[in-house]
């Protein structure tokens, strides 16, 4: 089931210039991560792509494991890009499905509201990772604007799948930039994406991925299906 963030629930109201370290605590531990002793899973993995200009449409089918370290090991797609791709998608959502205590990641940091709009409250970060900002609203974070290597990714969540032991981020979008000018690195991604539970019990698991990409310089938009069928959890 989906579920579009309303207004913000707890706190109601946020004074900007006060800490919002438990409002921000709150949306973190309302992600949905996966319980510890986590075994892997595998399956057959799907990626497709609209063909170019009136070409053909590509299609690549293969297996995949995602084993308890995490690690991700795709076979059967012998063209490298594909195979890279297929793999960063099931890394991407594994590592994201680790539990971390709030202390364990932002204990060096501090919390500050900003102004309300209508994605959310401003909580700006103080202390290790200054710079960085989120949105939160209803329990969510709404919002990431992270200093990730030497570039600024900016992802906005649009709405989110709630698994009953906290939400998934169901539609997004995803934005590069130079932190300094500011200035795009590349096309606006949006994304879509759909979990199931494993063996209809969980863990919670990606079982498709749409990821449309807008048009940037000479790049041309290009759409995406990343599809995970057959799921079962390892023996």
């Amino acid at each position: 089931m989906t579920a579009t963030p309303e207004a913000p629930t707890s706190p109601a109201l946020i004074a900007p210039g006060s800490d919002c370290t438990a409002a921000f605590r709150a949306a973190y531990e309302n992600r949905y991560t996966w319980e510890p002793g986590f075994g892997g899973y595998k399956g057959r993995a799907v990626w497709e792509q609209p063909g170019a200009a009136g070409a053909p449409d590509q299609r690549a089918e293969g297996t995949f494991v995602v084993g308890a370290d995490l690690k991700a090991t795709v076979e059967g797609i012998a063209d490298e890009a594909i195979h890279k791709a297929v793999a960063s998608q099931l890394w991407e959502v594994a590592i994201h499905r680790v539990r971390r205590s709030f202390e364990q990641t932002h204990g060096a940091n501090t919390f500050t509201a900003g102004d309300t709009d209508a994605v959310g409250t401003e909580v700006i970060v103080g202390g290790k990772n200054t710079g960085d900002r989120y949105r939160i609203k209803d329990d969510v974070v709404t919002m990431v604007h992270r200093h990730i290597h030497g570039t600024v990714v900016t992802i906005f969540t649009e709405s989110t799948t709630d698994t009953g032991s906290g939400y998934l981020s169901r539609s997004y979008t995803s934005q590069y930039s130079d932190p300094a000018s500011g200035e795009a690195k590349g096309g606006t991604s949006r994304f879509t994406d759909t979990f199931v539970p494993l063996a209809d019990v969980g863990p919670w698991v990606l079982s498709e991925r749409v990821v449309e990409t807008d048009a940037f310089g000479d790049t041309p938009a290009g759409r995406q299906v990343f599809r995970f069928e057959a799921l079962e959890p390892l023996a």
